[in-house]
């Protein structure tokens, strides 16, 4: 952490500012953009809610992008990439120093709070862990600007042109990671924003593998017809071959396929099996055998994604579910490959 600033300019329209929660998962930290060559601003996800993120990014505001209209806020709109609380658990602390910061000015104009924004996803689709619902609660009135029905976001749709004070964003839905993940074009950069959905380093979570990989190759698309070359993940470096990794990323899920479903052609082990004691392949020792290489603190871990890719399978009619939940799930091929 050291060794990473906590607030980069990555372009003449791109400030990067960290999370300040470096981890196994988060990597440098949650990466939150500052978008726009002057004020007002658009801010790109919020962080967790970190104490320390608040200097880092009110140094970004004053020093690294400062204001040059004193009239416009620092800040008019903020996008939220999707649910998960690293990306949007700073929220209530980032709408407080926007205000302080238009206080400080001391202009006698009236503050004009951010919109927020936001794909849009019904509270009862969010999983039971989400705090995006107390997040939204404790958010002071008048310390952002609702949507024209009172809503608390501004809902984001794919293919939306989204304009800011210096430049134009473009939202890309690509559900996956999350049923609301975005990614957004970045024309003067030729970046695509990326949100979780493909990082800086190391591969990404999900939680529908088949809805996932058809977004991967929805970005590639969209790179043939509009040539980004730049990645701006959530976490993580900037990616300088951006088309080449999201290739990557699908390679190595097909491969991952293509594995289990070698490792199902083959006997299952004897102590393996469903309810009746017939000997099948299960998650666990499919899990255990992809991974023998790995250490088994590994294979608890492993195995949430190894269960996807059984579901994907499923789906696509290459695999059928013989008995059993969770990792004791038994498998078998549904025809001969």
């Amino acid at each position: 952490m050291d060794t990473i600033a906590s607030v980069t300019r990555l372009s003449p329209n791109i400030v990067r500012v960290l999370g300040q929660n470096p981890g196994k998962f988060t990597l440098q930290g949650t990466n939150t953009y500052l978008i726009g060559r002057h004020n007002p601003y658009t801010l790109v996800d919020t962080g967790e809610g970190k104490e320390a993120y608040i200097p880092a990014l009110e140094s970004a505001l004053k020093e690294t992008a400062p204001s040059t209209n004193l009239e416009s806020p620092d800040v008019s709109d903020i996008i939220i990439s999707h649910y998960h609380g690293d990306h949007v658990g700073g929220l209530p602390s980032v709408l407080a120093l926007l205000r302080r910061l238009w206080d400080e000015r001391k202009t006698g104009m009236p503050f004009k709070p951010p919109r927020l924004h936001k794909f849009p996803l019904a509270t009862a689709q969010l999983p039971e862990w989400s705090n995006l619902p107390s997040i939204i609660d404790s958010l002071l009135p008048n310390s952002f600007t609702p949507a024209s029905d009172e809503a608390t976001f501004h809902e984001l749709y794919d293919g939306q042109e989204f304009s800011t004070s210096s430049t134009s964003l473009r939202v890309l839905h690509t559900p996956g990671h999350t049923r609301d993940s975005i990614c957004l074009f970045i024309p003067e950069d030729r970046a695509l924003y990326t949100a979780d959905t493909v990082l800086g380093k190391g591969t990404a979570v999900f939680e529908d593998l088949k809805v996932y990989l058809s977004s991967l190759r929805k970005m590639l698309d969209y790179h043939n017809s509009n040539s980004y070359d730049l990645l701006y993940p959530g976490h993580g470096p900037v990616v300088a071959k951006g088309a080449k990794l999201i290739e990557t990323y699908i390679i190595h899920r097909s491969e991952r396929d293509a594995h289990i479903l070698e490792v199902l052609q083959s006997p299952p082990p004897p102590s393996s099996g469903d309810s009746s004691g017939k000997a099948a392949w299960t998650t666990w020792t499919i899990v255990s055998k992809i991974y023998q290489s790995y250490p088994e603190s590994l294979w608890a871990p492993a195995s949430q994604g190894i269960t996807l890719h059984m579901n994907k399978l499923e789906e696509d009619g290459l695999v059928k579910r013989l008995d059993g939940e969770g990792v004791h799930t038994s498998w078998g091929l549904n025809a001969k490959l």
